[in-house]
C-alpha cells in the first residue's frame, strides 16, 4: 500500500507556471504507475497526465499536451507535474493517484490510491 501527499498548488495568473509534487510512502512506489487527476466544480474527474512505473511511458490529455509534463524519481518516491502556460480552465483540485500495476491508465477509477488533493486556481 502507498500513501500520497501532494504539494505545490496555489493561485497563479493565466500564462504562469506551477509545479506539483507528490510524495509517496511505502517501499513499493517504484512498481506503481502514477497519475495526476483533476476535478473542477461540476465536472467529471479527468486524468491529465500519467506515467508508468519506470517513467518510460507517459500519457497526456489533449487539453494539456505541450503544456504539462509528468515525471518521477523513484529513489525519492516522488512524482511531479510541471504545468506551464496555465489557463483559467485548468482551475481544479489536482489529485496524485497510484495504481498497483506497472502500466498507467487514462481512467480515473483504475487508480486505487489517492492523495488529499491540492487546489490550483488560474486567474484571467
Amino acid at each position: 500500500q502507498v500513501q500520497l501527499v501532494e504539494s505545490g498548488g496555489g493561485l497563479v495568473q493565466a500564462g504562469g507556471s506551477l509545479r506539483l509534487s507528490c510524495a509517496a510512502s511505502g517501499r513499493t512506489f517504484s512498481s506503481y504507475a502514477m497519475g495526476w487527476i483533476r476535478q473542477a466544480p461540476g465536472k467529471e474527474r479527468e486524468v491529465v497526465a500519467a506515467i508508468n512505473w519506470s517513467g518510460g511511458n507517459t500519457y497526456y490529455a489533449d487539453s494539456v499536451k505541450g503544456r504539462f509534463t509528468i515525471s518521477r524519481i523513484n529513489v525519492k518516491n516522488t512524482v511531479y507535474l510541471q504545468m506551464n502556460s496555465l489557463k483559467p480552465e485548468d482551475t481544479a483540485v489536482y489529485y496524485c493517484a497510484g495504481r498497483a500495476t506497472q502500466s498507467s491508465s487514462a481512467t480515473p477509477y483504475d487508480y486505487q490510491y489517492w492523495g488529499q488533493g491540492t487546489q490550483v486556481t488560474v486567474s484571467s
